[in-house]
């Protein structure tokens, strides 16, 4: 597949969507240009649970990218076919035992501490939830700090950027906008403050994204 077959790339997301920042971050660090298709996940009830949104990711959550002609509606897979289908710098690392330690860190947060402070699960808990995600923060920060401490150099793994950083940066958002102590995993935070220091990061950060409320962006 050559580079001029590539058709617009579209993202579905929400500012302040962690999975959506992945995808972000993924395509900044690749150099790929995409427009933005706000799906705000709060107003009018969701705007996530509409007919015209459902037909694009039947599980009505962001973010869903449209590229190359097919729909991808997990982040994980959006990031490793780009890394597969695009140049650039590598997300996932040639050798087989740091590729698997990426995933691993990003399954992890994808899997183990991100879904459960989601919008919709949040929704679901109520008065409580706050604490709930505190709690699942916390618990899965408690195994990702010493996990990191064995692969970290620079970054997560190592001294290249991956997929793993593409998931730690959001999640750790997340955690400060609950109030998680994140000083407690000084691993976690060294990463966090190092990786904010790079421009597709920065660039990409829900504070700058064109459906950022006004009061929020920087």
């Amino acid at each position: 597949m050559s580079i001029a077959s590539f058709s617009k790339t579209v993202l579905h997301g929400y500012f302040r969507s962690s999975c959506s920042w992945r995808v972000r971050i993924a395509f900044a660090l690749k150099g790929i240009e995409y427009d933005q298709a706000p799906v705000n996940l709060i107003k009018d009830g969701g705007q996530q649970f509409t007919e015209q949104y459902k037909k694009i990711n039947p599980m009505q959550q962001v973010p869903a990218v449209e590229i190359d002609g097919i729909t991808l509606s997990q982040s994980l897979a959006a990031i490793q076919y780009i890394d597969e289908t695009r140049p650039g710098p590598r997300l996932l690392p040639a050798d087989p035992v740091k590729r698997a330690q990426v995933r691993m860190i990003s399954d992890l947060i994808a899997s183990g501490i991100q879904p459960l402070q989601n919008v919709y699960v949040l929704q679901k808990v109520g008065a409580e939830k706050i604490q709930w995600a505190q709690h699942f923060i916390e618990r899965g920060f408690q195994a990702l700090e010493p996990m990191l401490k064995q692969t970290a150099g620079k970054y997560c793994v190592g001294d290249e950027i991956s997929m793993a950083d593409i998931c730690l940066v959001p999640q750790v958002y997340n955690a400060q906008r609950y109030k998680v102590d994140v000083d407690q995993y000084p691993t976690i935070k060294r990463l966090n403050q190092t990786l904010l220091e790079i421009d597709a990061f920065q660039v990409t950060h829900p504070s700058r994204q064109p459906d950022t409320p006004v009061d929020m962006r920087t």
